[in-house]
């Protein structure tokens, strides 16, 4: 049977925490993501069982003596982009105010650095409708997770307009992806992209 790996979303901010869950099953979609308002909803005797634990700097504030002891599979949820004081001096944090692209970019960096290339975490499973991209479609999925719109595209690759977004479309489908946010998290996960160039 295999090993179940498990991550806890804890915010009282229950839209916060389903945004986030769905930004981590994106990042991490052999993961499953637990939600809970408060450290006191984590059932008895599972605590240890979570790779991480991504939570609001209120509920680390309000478990402090919890969170000291899972210091290193903690990711505090910070609204301000400042760097954190005491009592959170030490903790792996992300900035949650920031754009969208901005919010995925800082997930898939923390996921490289504690998990590059599937270290610590079950294999991905390959999405049964996951068909081989052509070199084009890598091209163009390649531009557009890097900010380029279709008309850029069109005019680095020497291609017409209409074949860009018929690309676009075959790679959707492909890939069974709806959003450019998730084209970015595949991209890079699967090495198309590098981090630092999105």
């Amino acid at each position: 049977m295999p090993v179940e790996f498990r991550i806890a979303v804890i915010h009282a901010d229950t839209l916060a925490s389903i945004g986030l869950k769905q930004m981590l099953q994106e990042v991490m979609p052999m993961v499953v993501v637990d939600i809970f308002r408060s450290v006191g909803e984590i059932p008895e005797g599972a605590a240890d069982g979570y790779i991480h634990y991504f939570a609001s700097a209120s509920a680390v504030a309000d478990n402090v003596r919890f969170f000291m002891e899972h210091r290193r599979k903690t990711i505090i949820l910070n609204a301000s982009p400042e760097t954190l004081s005491s009592p959170f001096a030490g903790f792996n944090y992300i900035c949650t105010s920031v754009p969208e692209k901005e919010l995925v970019k800082s997930l898939l960096a923390l996921e490289q650095a504690a998990h590059a290339g599937g270290r610590n975490l079950p294999p991905a499973a390959i999405m049964p409708n996951e068909r081989q991209l052509s070199v084009r479609e890598v091209e163009v999925m390649s531009l557009v997770v890097k900010g380029f719109i279709n008309k850029e595209i069109a005019d680095r690759l020497n291609i017409s307009l209409a074949t860009v977004v018929t690309h676009r479309r075959n790679i959707m489908e492909k890939l069974g992806i709806r959003s450019v946010s998730a084209l970015t998290v595949y991209a890079v996960m699967h090495g198309y992209v590098d981090i630092n160039g999105i």
